[in-house]
């Protein structure tokens, strides 16, 4: 029997490359040499050890879930309890089980760090865990100065950002009879492993999230995290400071859902902050610049907006493609796919008579899934009961809202043409001014300065 459980303690060890071993044998060494913990073994560390170590990287309880979860581990199958102190062999099962282990093992260190008990855990208890694991992820990437140029301060709102994408994560638990975790009035169920299983298995933000308190937390095997899709490089070409309306949180979430190869970086094309409250000047900054996102915060605080997967273009038809979607970050965490029933990804216009004016997404001209108004400041989100193209609810406070705050970020590299075509004046993606510009006599300074613009 007990050789039989050595080879359990060395398969732990096996998930690991040498080199990575290596490194988490330095760590364990540097934790058990501890000389603020006098009376713990040589071949063990204490919870002191642990946050002497981590030091401000995390919030003191998730050092303490971490702790706790590796004590717990029980390697010979006859403990009684938590052990006093943290072993090696605990220590090399835990970092196995979170950082390599597949959803099972995962959730195995979830349940333990959790609670003390075997067996089912509350719907809040795991609720708390989220909200702890959440939190820990934008402290320890501020605390590492790692937040690629978004903040890490809360967003203005009726809820806290953590609380609200910790609300997202756990509505995608699902109980044994098939119900979600909706609301407060679900929060005394029983989770047991094969829930917390299933829900690590089909939300990777899981493991993700615990993977970067990990490694960057506790400084180690840093280099097989990869933060890019993560976190996107944010980039703002204007040279004075600029607040967006999204913070790191609710960019992760939204990141998440774009084509992979278009989440490192995202690319500020507009702002209503630094541009103006015009439609001429949001038709100038976003036509023909690739796929983008674009969010808005009307007069109730609610901020949602939708995913352009095309370069938009000003024209009477619609646009885009199923890849498009809608979202909401405030007050509620949601992304709303494709249906099917139409193909009214996408609309803009200006300049028509006959027609509606403005950007569209989903649904249908006058009732549109979102729609911000030609009259700047204004737009209307109509969903009874939800919207054809994107099955998305209304997504503002109010069916026709006000709003202050609009931002569109291209997203991913722009191509060479996206860049020839970027660098154009506004006038050419604005028939409108050009006109008034002639009517009243004045001439275009830039005329004949810059290279003549493809036929668009």
């Amino acid at each position: 029997m007990g050789n039989s459980r050595s080879r359990v303690g060395q398969s732990f060890c096996s998930q690991f490359l040498p080199e990575e071993q290596a490194e988490i044998d330095r760590l364990f060494d540097a934790l058990s040499s501890d000389k603020n913990s006098p009376n713990v073994s040589s071949k063990s560390f204490s919870l002191k050890a642990l946050q002497n170590h981590v030091g401000e990287a995390l919030p003191p309880e998730m050092v303490t879930r971490l702790y706790d979860g590796m004590r717990r581990v029980d390697l010979t199958g006859k403990a009684k309890g938590p052990s006093e102190n943290v072993s090696q062999e605990q220590f090399t099962a835990s970092m196995s089980h979170l950082l390599k282990g597949n959803s099972e093992e995962k959730s195995l260190m979830i349940m333990k760090m959790i609670s003390a008990t075997e067996g089912p855990v509350k719907a809040r208890e795991v609720q708390k865990f989220t909200e702890d694991l959440v939190g820990s992820v934008v402290h320890v990437l501020s605390h590492r100065q790692e937040l690629r140029g978004w903040t890490g301060k809360e967003a203005p709102g009726p809820a806290p950002r953590v609380q609200v994408l910790a609300a997202q994560l756990l509505s995608e638990v699902k109980l044994q009879d098939g119900k979600r975790l909706l609301g407060p009035q679900w929060l005394d169920y029983d989770c047991d492993r094969a829930v917390i299983e299933d829900w690590v298995f089909r939300v990777p933000h899981v493991a993700i999230f615990l993977s970067v308190v990990i490694c960057k937390g506790f400084l180690v095997l840093c280099s097989s995290l990869d933060l890019t899709t993560l976190v996107p490089e944010r980039q703002v070409d204007q040279g004075r400071g600029f607040e967006s309306i999204l913070d790191v949180l609710s960019v992760m979430y939204i990141n998440a859902q774009l084509p992979r190869e278009q989440r490192h970086r995202w690319r500020l094309l507009f702002s209503s902050e630094l541009h103006g409250h015009s439609f001429s000047q949001l038709c100038g900054h976003i036509t023909h610049r690739g796929p983008c996102v674009a969010v808005l915060e009307d007069h109730d605080k609610h901020v949602f907006g939708g995913f352009a997967s095309c370069s938009w273009e000003v024209k009477p038809q619609f646009q885009g493609d199923n890849r498009c979607f809608l979202f909401s970050v405030c007050p509620s965490m949601a992304v709303y796919t494709h249906t099917g029933y139409n193909d009214h990804y996408m609309y803009l216009n200006h300049g028509q008579q006959t027609i509606p004016n403005g950007l569209g997404m989903g649904g249908q001209h006058n009732y549109f899934g979102l729609w911000v108004d030609v009259d700047f400041g204004k737009g209307h989100s109509r969903a009874k009961p939800t919207c054809t193209t994107y099955s998305s609810p209304q997504l503002s406070a109010q069916e026709n809202f006000q709003f202050d705050k609009m931002e569109v970020w291209a997203v991913g590299d722009p191509s060479e043409e996206q860049l020839a075509k970027g660098n154009k004046s506004i006038l050419d993606a604005d028939p409108e001014a050009q006109a008034l510009l002639e009517i009243s006599g004045h001439s275009r300074h830039s005329e004949g300065l810059r290279e003549v613009p493809d036929d668009e």
